[in-house]
């Protein structure tokens, strides 16, 4: 994880690896789109725009000049790709953001451990029940982070009104659990685990949700999980959760709009952390 001092504050990262090309401050800036390191010296923030011609000829040029582009977006990321440029994150880590249908998917084609998951079309809502007994977990398979949009279903009735919502229907078996673990990796180097908390009477630890955070007894055999799946994946700016049950570990999602709470009651400085991997080269170095 990310070296800290005795106050909990981020120390520098060291370039010592040849491999790593630190960014050269006078001559060559580098250009995000996305706001995240708006305010870094080291980075130009253009923003992000639904028109490629909407940047000005000089922005244009900038972007086709900066040797990676930063926070590209999903609108980006699959573009500078196919031209060849360098970006970070990962053009992964931008498409799969909030699918939790293609992360379920590429999480059996890669044999990671997963709850069992079924996805049913409006045609196929009569198979439910056939393939789940309640209690039984189902989400939207878009927009429901900080746990809005995930139900536990309990009942056909509970159900039905979980099908009004969505046509295609995300049905997770439920793990019973206290709490899971919350990874946070950047550039695949684990920066932060957490325990999340559920609170009583809410089978959700997400803290929008009342969960609290916990940061003691944190196991590593789930962090070197957390690890090896993001480097699975090509996830390099995510939040891994995961819940432990039956003698392991399964993987839940991958989040890339992550909550920054933890981060902060450890002094974390998310903004910093990537601006110090991108001055050694760290950033680019593993893509």
């Amino acid at each position: 994880m990310t070296s800290q001092s005795n106050e909990g504050r981020p120390l520098p990262f060291v370039c010592c690896e040849k491999s790593r090309e630190p960014v050269d401050r006078m001559n060559r800036p580098v250009v995000a789109l996305g706001s995240r390191l708006k305010g870094v010296p080291e980075v130009i923030t253009l923003g992000v725009r639904p028109n490629f011609r909407d940047y000005t000829p000089h922005e244009r040029g900038l972007i086709f000049g900066s040797r990676i582009i930063l926070y590209p977006s999903r609108n980006y990321a699959q573009f500078f790709t196919t031209l060849g440029k360098r970006i970070f994150p990962s053009v992964e880590t931008c498409l799969y953001a909030d699918e939790k249908i293609k992360q379920t998917t590429l999480f059996y084609m890669l044999d990671i451990p997963h709850p069992r998951t079924r996805i049913y079309y409006r045609r196929h809502h009569g198979k439910i029940l056939e393939d789940f007994h309640f209690p039984f977990i189902a989400k939207l398979p878009r927009a429901s982070a900080q746990g809005r949009g995930v139900f536990k279903i309990q009942s056909a009735e509970q159900l039905r009104h979980y099908l009004d919502l969505t046509p295609v229907a995300y049905i997770q078996e439920f793990l019973p659990h206290e709490r899971d673990l919350r990874v946070i990796l950047i550039s695949y180097e684990p920066v932060l685990a957490y325990w999340r908390q559920r609170a009583p009477g809410n089978f959700k630890t997400n803290l929008f949700q009342g969960g609290s955070i916990h940061f003691e007894d944190v196991p590593p055999d789930g962090v070197a999980l957390a690890e090896e799946v993001a480097r699975k994946c090509k996830f390099n700016d995510v939040g891994l959760d995961l819940i432990r049950g039956g003698g392991g570990w399964y993987v839940i999602e991958a989040n890339m709009k992550y909550g920054r709470k933890g981060l902060k009651i450890k002094g974390l400085d998310l903004k910093e952390i990537i601006r110090e991997k991108l001055l050694s080269g760290d950033l680019t170095a593993r893509l």
